[in-house]
């Protein structure tokens, strides 16, 4: 039986599975889209929560190769405005106006975000692996460079450099990929 065939009376896990890749690759684009309209943390995290649990009961409807940021942003950009429309007695509200000039921001410097993420992406393949390492150390896995150094027997002066040095190899990196790509 094939992956992408749901069994009968079950789920068709491969559509869950694509919904869950492409949300992880968007989730901060659209908290941080519902944060710039909604001021009060706590509102835009229940936002955030409201917005994915539409976009997973209407992802039937999400055409697969289409712009997903851009699908979710529109679910997003509707749970705000009636978010808002619940909010009317509070004194300070953003004017529609004000929403949509938000919006058109967000979305064209969606792209430039793209081309940003995919340059670092490329660029950290690029570095040797033991840069790499201390890289994903140091961010992935939230490390201070205190604890990087003691994990790696390194004294805590040398992960400093060492990192003051990635981080300017990947800046350059990062420059001249975007400029080969036209994008700079």
């Amino acid at each position: 039986m094939s992956e992408h065939q749901p069994i009968d009376g079950l789920p068709d896990m491969s559509r869950g599975r694509e919904f869950l890749r492409l949300y992880q690759a968007n989730e901060r684009r659209i908290f941080g889209f519902i944060l710039a309209l909604v001021p009060h943390w706590s509102e835009a995290e229940d936002l955030l929560q409201e917005t994915t649990m539409t976009m997973w009961s209407k992802f039937e409807t999400f055409e697969s190769g289409t712009d997903f940021a851009a699908w979710a942003l529109c679910i997003a950009r509707y749970r705000v405005m009636n978010h808002r429309r619940k909010k009317r007695h509070q004194r300070v509200q953003f004017s529609d106006e004000v929403l949509e000039a938000i919006d058109e921001r967000v979305r064209s410097t969606a792209a430039e975000l793209d081309a940003l993420r995919d340059a670092l992406g490329s660029c950290l393949r690029k570095l040797p692996d033991r840069d790499r390492e201390l890289i994903g150390l140091r961010y992935e896995y939230d490390a201070t460079p205190k604890s990087v150094a003691q994990h790696l027997g390194r004294s805590v002066d040398a992960v400093y450099k060492a990192l003051n040095r990635i981080h300017v190899q990947l800046l350059y990196c990062i420059r001249r990929t975007l400029a080969m790509e036209g994008s700079a």
